[in-house]
């Protein structure tokens, strides 16, 4: 089970802020600073009920950014499965295919190089699954691309573990979710959850390798 937001904004802010400055400290904001945002993160201060969401400490902040759009992905394919459309590739913002291509054969979709956008590294074949990519180079807040908005909850700073991460899922809601977290997560966690829920990863590696973990 998904909790459905995240709860990392006031470590966005903290960047942003920082990096918009009219002095900016190229080495980032002080361990201070993050020490502080970190005070107002966690799941574990935060109750989402169907009628309210309750936080329990002061400061903090929720959005939808870690799976928003795999989650609404999910909710128009059920709507077009209810008016009985059988075969669509669904694209909002990540992607779900939903059975078979017009032409025959599965959905191909491709997964950018993050090294040079706007072309293709590899394509991927999808019947009935779905696929979701977090990267970092995606948003930066600093010139130089040393900080990005992908953040590890447990020490406040930016992750560059990985290029770029893909993951396959039967739900688009799954492979949003588990791309953000992998991002953060050593290669060998990553291999046991692909493998415990029989995911398919794709990993953009920094020093350009690309790195394919199935179940």
């Amino acid at each position: 089970m998904f909790e459905i937001v995240t709860v990392t904004s006031p470590l966005w802010d903290l960047y942003a802020s920082h990096f918009t400055q009219p002095v900016v400290d190229p080495a980032g904001p002080s361990p201070d600073a993050v020490t502080a945002a970190l005070a107002r993160v966690g799941q574990d201060a935060l109750e989402v009920a169907p009628d309210c969401v309750v936080f329990n400490r002061p400061g903090m902040v929720a959005t939808l950014n870690g799976i928003g759009q795999g989650y609404i992905t999910d909710r128009v394919v059920e709507l077009l499965r209810a008016e009985g459309v059988e075969n669509a590739l669904v694209d909002m913002g990540e992607t779900r295919a939903v059975g078979t291509h017009p032409e025959g054969g599965p959905w191909r979709v491709g997964i950018e190089d993050p090294a040079v956008r706007g072309e293709v590294a590899e394509r991927v074949s999808l019947t009935n699954r779905a696929i979701a990519t977090s990267d970092g180079y995606g948003t930066q807040f600093d010139p130089a691309g040393r900080f990005n908005h992908i953040f590890d909850p447990t020490n406040g700073h930016t992750s560059w573990r990985y290029r770029a991460i893909s993951v396959v899922a039967p739900t688009a809601t799954e492979a949003d979710a588990l791309s953000t977290a992998f991002c953060v997560m050593p290669m060998e966690q990553i291999r046991s959850m692909v493998q415990a829920r029989k995911l398919v990863a794709y990993l953009a590696m920094t020093d350009g390798q690309r790195v394919l973990i199935e179940s």
